[in-house]
């Protein structure tokens, strides 16, 4: 019997999704449940498992954009499995995480169109005629040996390396992303004529956008024109801050099995004073106003597909070492591609920090329908004026775009303010406000 296998339905908004990559080469016999490929949306990469056993015929190709419903490969359900179908098979992703071998996978890439940069590898490595099996070339050679995944190749391109150069350990020889991370760390040295040839080169080559940076495009144009979005800054001195982790960070991470980081101070901060100005966690939903008397936080990962925006539920209720551990599962599955649509949905505020990239200043655009976000930027000695003497300080711009047609501008900075006020004194972060002051009632 031929199963024809069809893209399922993902979400109520997704009509179409990118084939971003297959997991097993044309051919091949799966399991019932074993992943057969990885579909792209808007929002997430998703594993496609194989409905029934069988052997594979592939129908889409890598990159193709499928409507819900199409079909995607077919399976001959009548086929026997190989003799030696133990070792002869595509592993799963479950099954190579098993044996540890999960980290020979690439993070999941957005799917590009081919060009001529992106072919060479593949050209080179089909050349003596033969592939893996002996077969005739075919869609499968795609895999063979010195054939670079979607993720390599990009990294291959930046940095000027031959596919042909490293041995692949992904499946039939293909070289990954891991493979080119241990070439790079091993020293290998970038090909001298490519990277002349690059440094004169007026090619030009054009690369499909993935369906997470078209939406993002959209969503970016979409905010600027349709908010009136406003940019007000302040700096903190981070010493107080830095001091506190240095002292405790060794106790904190020996107990809750996590490292201290800025980001739980500033969430903590934040959602302080979110409860405090409650038009800075709300939003404008058609006539009415919508307000949270909770703090959903949107935290803002860079990931090889683009930027995505995971949330920390009831961020108010964490601890600070809850809160940390929510950061790194939340930006580890987000950059493995992992995450599911519904982790990304409902924040209330959004913190991005830009100081890890080196960036000093700017001004961030809001995550619609949210009105406000939080820019963290890059810690540096800078001097400044303290009580008629000038001491160097451990200093951070801090950035709060908001929509001004819910947030007045006194409350922006008052915002602002607050999240200063308790960041530099961090005692402030366990009630929001200055533990003298409440204690007389002030």
């Amino acid at each position: 019997m031929i199963l024809e296998a069809k893209v399922p339905e993902i979400g109520e908004s997704i009509t179409e999704v990118t084939l971003s990559q297959w997991l097993i080469s044309d051919g091949d016999y799966v399991e019932i449940d074993q992943s057969i490929c990885e579909f792209e949306s808007d929002k997430a990469t998703l594993e496609f498992p194989a409905e029934k056993a069988g052997k594979v015929t592939f129908v889409a190709e890598e990159g193709a954009d499928l409507a819900i419903g199409d079909v995607v490969c077919k399976i001959d359900t009548d086929a026997e499995a190989p003799a030696d179908s133990g070792a002869g098979k595509t592993e799963s992703k479950s099954e190579a995480k098993a044996e540890g071998k999960s980290e020979e996978k690439p993070s999941p890439e957005p799917a590009k169109s081919k060009t001529k940069t992106a072919e060479k590898p593949a050209a080179s490595s089909s050349s003596n005629g033969q592939t893996s099996g002996g077969k005739s070339a075919s869609k499968s050679d795609s895999h063979a040996a010195g054939h670079a995944s979607p993720a390599a190749a990009k990294m291959l391109r930046e940095e000027g390396i031959d596919a042909a150069r490293i041995e692949g350990t992904g499946k039939d020889g293909r070289v990954t992303k891991a493979d080119v991370l241990k070439a790079i760390a091993n020293g290998l040295p970038a090909e001298a004529a490519v990277a002349s040839l690059r440094a004169f080169s007026r090619e030009q080559r054009a690369e499909k956008m993935s369906r997470l940076r078209q939406t993002i495009a959209k969503r970016l144009v979409s905010v600027k024109n349709e908010t009136a979005m406003l940019t007000t800054f302040n700096e903190v001195d981070m010493g107080p801050v830095m001091d506190l982790r240095s002292k405790y960070k060794e106790a904190f991470a020996k107990k809750h099995g996590v490292g201290l980081g800025f980001m739980s101070f500033f969430t903590r901060a934040c959602c302080n004073a979110l409860l405090e100005f409650p038009a800075v966690n709300g939003f404008i939903d058609g006539k009415e106003v919508k307000l949270h008397d909770y703090c959903d936080v949107s935290i803002a990962v860079s990931t090889p597909r683009g930027l995505v925006v995971p949330v920390i539920r009831n961020a108010e209720s964490l601890g600070m070492h809850e809160i940390e551990l929510a950061v790194k599962d939340l930006a580890t599955r987000a950059r493995d591609g992992k995450l599911g649509l519904e982790e990304m949905e409902g924040g209330t505020f959004t913190i991005t920090n830009g100081g890890v990239f080196g960036s000093l200043l700017s001004t961030p655009i809001i995550n619609a329908p949210q009105s406000a976000i939080l820019g963290m930027h890059k810690i540096e000695e800078r001097p400044i004026a303290v009580n008629g003497k000038v001491e160097v300080r451990r200093m951070m711009y801090l950035a709060l775009s908001y929509d001004h047609r819910i947030i007045d501008g006194k409350e922006s900075v008052s915002f602002l303010v607050r999240v200063k006020e308790q960041l530099e004194n961090p005692e402030q972060l366990l009630f929001g406000a200055d533990p003298v002051k409440l204690l007389l009632d002030l």
